[in-house]
């Protein structure tokens, strides 16, 4: 078999080699992926974001048992810091699902964000598509945790998981105008800790002026109380999932539609984004008038970045 039946067979190592060839850019890998596409659409995607150290790991580690539970497999994409000194992702996430290795049902892969912001990386998209044509039913994908403009997981997952913990109300105040407004539910971890029914409070104070600018049948964020290292909880946020999934698909179809077409529109514009700089960059080489020498020309004043590029644009559009 081709790599491309390898992998919609379920086979994990062609999986493995070809999400580590996206991860650095292969140029092969972009043929594999028009291949795939026809084979996607059917996982569901679920998107956990928030601040370092709320639990987001433990919390998709648990949801991964119970999926495993319902006989449905799970595919996980954990986006880590990059390691300063190899460029790679520093692997706590994997670490803390270590139970899950030996489960063929489960795969896992780590991403190092390798300088990109809104805490995914320019290749999560691309991956979630191969683990969908692989046959997950289900992807989680955790987001770095970089705060207030961790927003590129609402345009990737079907919903979208905000994660909090006590004692964290002045920062949600503060991040309430960004990604307090992506989240479809809402997770106050570690809810054993001081200051939770404040935080609760407060969360169910933003989520009541967001629904006055919501028309009156739209979602409404629940609020889930949770202990993930303790699993409790889990079954409520299990729950509160399936409804948001359900609410999508079999009450709400305009809305699976504005869902679906989000998706498409950001996923065609970061290819397009993509290949526009990878052909630009690739004629200007072939010209002589290579990327590190405009740099040259910015540092020492020669020259200046707007200029630069309405140049640049100016002679691909002639």
């Amino acid at each position: 078999m081709d790599i491309v039946e390898q992998i919609v067979s379920g086979n994990v190592r062609a999986t493995a080699r070809l999400l580590r060839d996206i991860d650095d850019e292969i140029p092969s890998a972009r043929a594999i992926l028009k291949e795939l596409y026809p084979h996607t659409g059917k996982a569901y995607v679920i998107g956990f974001t928030g601040s370092p150290g709320v639990g987001k790991s433990t919390l998709v580690d648990q949801l991964a048992t119970r999926f495993r539970k319902e006989d449905l497999t799970v595919g996980i994409l954990a986006v880590d810091p990059t390691s300063p000194f190899t460029g790679g992702a520093i692997l706590g996430d994997r670490i803390r699902m270590q139970r899950h290795f030996l489960d063929p049902g489960v795969f896992i892969r780590s991403l190092a964000t390798r300088g990109h912001f809104g805490g995914l990386t320019k290749s999560t998209n691309d991956m979630v598509n191969v683990l969908d044509a692989m046959g997950k039913d289900v992807i989680l994908v955790e987001t770095v945790g970089v705060g207030q403009d961790e927003v590129e997981i609402a345009n990737s997952a079907h919903t979208t998981v905000l994660v909090t913990i006590p004692g964290m109300g002045d920062e949600i105040q503060a991040i309430k105008a960004g990604i307090m407004e992506i989240g479809n539910i809402f997770v106050v971890n570690k809810a054993d800790r001081e200051g939770s029914r404040k935080t609760i409070r407060e969360l169910r104070n933003l989520i009541e002026l967001g629904a006055k600018r919501r028309n009156g049948d739209d979602w409404e964020p629940p609020i889930v109380e949770t202990e993930a290292v303790k699993s409790r909880g889990m079954e409520d946020l299990h729950e509160a999932i399936r409804n948001h999934r359900s609410f999508l698909l079999s009450t709400h179809t305009e809305k699976w539609r504005e869902v679906l077409e989000k998706r498409a529109r950001i996923q065609l514009m970061e290819a397009l984004r993509e290949e526009a700089f990878r052909t630009i960059l690739a004629r200007m080489e072939k010209d002589g008038n290579s990327f590190d020498l405009m740099v040259d020309q910015i540092v020492e004043k020669q020259s200046d970045p707007y200029t630069l590029v309405q140049e640049i644009i100016a002679k691909e559009m002639g």
